[in-house]
């Protein structure tokens, strides 16, 4: 550690010095007790730190400090034990001692910034942190946050805009910069800087795209397509253009157009997961209302790794069941249940999208599969014994209705309709006393639930 190497060269330093400095007023006997009591202390205060005993390591400190108080490095220490024991007025203050007493050493402003951040200080934590960027660059991280936590957006997107050219893009900077552009104000501000820096270099793709999407989130679309052709007719092969081309053919409801663009979006290697993601739900929308698309909309999942086509089929699958588009929703939740069985909504889904669309056969088979995995769960009980009584197989479907009610809790719907469909299964069954006992209870919890 540095810290170290410091401590010991400044201790071996200060004990060159010490004799010739005070040889003239004191004994070389009582020089060298002097110098052994210092580091008695010094090395009982590391000892007493790294065993946690910060208030003896602190006694000890304070005797080396009484003997040397002009010495950073007790100081330092003294701020670290403090900051153990959260006083953290004397650990910033001996820190800062440490700092006027050297200020070429870094770990003293480090330790200025640690009791900033502990104590919620950020205003105070920007100033140490532009001191400390003196040392290193890399704390200009560190300076957008603070001006993030502190609410100074402008200061935070001129940071961030530095860095982003500096360094290049990171999620986190990414995040605080939509957080920031949610506000018209910084947006218009950022537009008029991606326009400045495209006349100044109209060979560079990002600042295109990133206007592109700007003028897309404010619903500016003309905007968005007018960058796309000026990004097309600088850079020919750009594959970002086609991002804000797809927006404008979509928008224009011509799909064949949209398609051609998004699936070059899609097939790019240097255009983003992010942005990707946002060509697909924009396609998913459209697709919903225009089913003559399907096809492109599976090959457009298609275009992602297997774990993220998975994840997709769920939403997708959901949005189709909203819509009533129960083969679509199928499709797309069979796909993720096939997947990730263990998990209860999406087969609730599938499930009463095979009810909707008469599919017994695989409502039933499917619905015991998940008894099996999920012995506890009333809603597949339910789905078996709907299945298996629209398949006129009456007596398995009572004995998976009746097993299915020792597990119904405070669900007023369910209880509902498992009365309903054990009073189909004892009609079936020719049981007419069972069937008007089941029908009579279900019309109770019916009038009770509308009262």
């Amino acid at each position: 550690m540095k810290i170290k190497k410091y401590l010991f060269a400044s201790l071996f330093f200060g004990m060159l010095l010490f004799p010739a400095m005070v040889s003239a007023q004191a004994e070389p006997d009582d020089i060298a007790l002097a110098e052994d009591k210092f580091q008695d202390n010094f090395y009982e205060s590391l000892k007493q730190k790294g065993i946690e005993n910060y208030d003896k390591a602190v006694v000890a400190l304070e005797k080396c400090l009484a003997a040397q108080p002009e010495n950073p490095v007790v100081n330092y220490e003294l701020g670290k034990n403090y900051l153990s024991l959260k006083d953290y007025k004397k650990a910033y203050d001996y820190f800062q001692k440490a700092s006027v007493l050297d200020p070429k050493n870094k770990w003293y402003y480090v330790g200025m910034y640690d009791v900033c951040y502990q104590t919620r200080d950020y205003n105070q934590a920007i100033v140490v942190v532009n001191k400390l960027i003196e040392f290193s660059p890399a704390y200009k991280e560190d300076l957008t946050a603070l001006f993030m936590y502190t609410d100074q957006f402008d200061k935070a997107l001129a940071s961030i805009n530095e860095l982003d050219e500096a360094v290049g893009k990171t999620p986190q900077r990414e995040a605080f910069k939509a957080s920031i552009m949610k506000d018209s104000k910084y947006q218009l501000a950022e537009k008029d800087q991606l326009l400045a820096a495209i006349k100044k270099n109209p060979k560079d793709e990002s600042k295109y795209i990133a206007l592109i999407l700007l003028y897309s989130d404010s619903n500016q679309e003309e905007k968005a397509f007018e960058i796309a052709k000026k990004l097309e007719k600088e850079i020919p092969d750009s594959e970002f253009a086609q991002v804000g081309l797809f927006k404008f053919h979509l928008n224009n409801n011509d799909g064949d157009k949209a398609i051609l663009a998004m699936n070059k979006v899609f097939e790019s290697k240097k255009i983003d997961s992010k942005i990707k993601y946002k060509t697909l739900n924009e396609f998913l929308i459209f697709a919903k209302n225009n089913p003559q698309f399907n096809a492109d909309l599976d090959k457009a999942v298609s275009y992602f790794d297997n774990e993220q086509q998975v994840a997709m089929t769920k939403e997708i699958g959901k949005i189709f069941y909203a819509k009533k588009n129960w083969e679509r929703a199928i499709h797309y939740l069979e796909i993720y249940s096939k997947n990730n069985p263990q998990e209860v909504e999406p087969n609730i889904f599938l499930l009463q999208a095979y009810a909707e669309s008469a599919k017994f056969d695989a409502l039933a088979k499917k619905s015991s599969e998940l008894i099996d995995f999920f012995p506890l769960q009333p809603e597949f009980y339910y789905y078996s014994g709907l299945a298996n009584n629209q398949l006129k197989n009456h007596k398995k479907a009572k004995e998976f209705l009746e097993m299915g009610l020792d597990y119904l809790l405070e669900n007023r719907d369910l209880e509902i309709n498992f009365n309903i469909q054990l009073g189909e299964a004892y009609n079936g069954l020719g049981d007419v006393k069972n069937k008007e006992k089941y029908f009579k209870k279900a019309d109770q919890l019916l009038n009770q639930k509308n009262k």
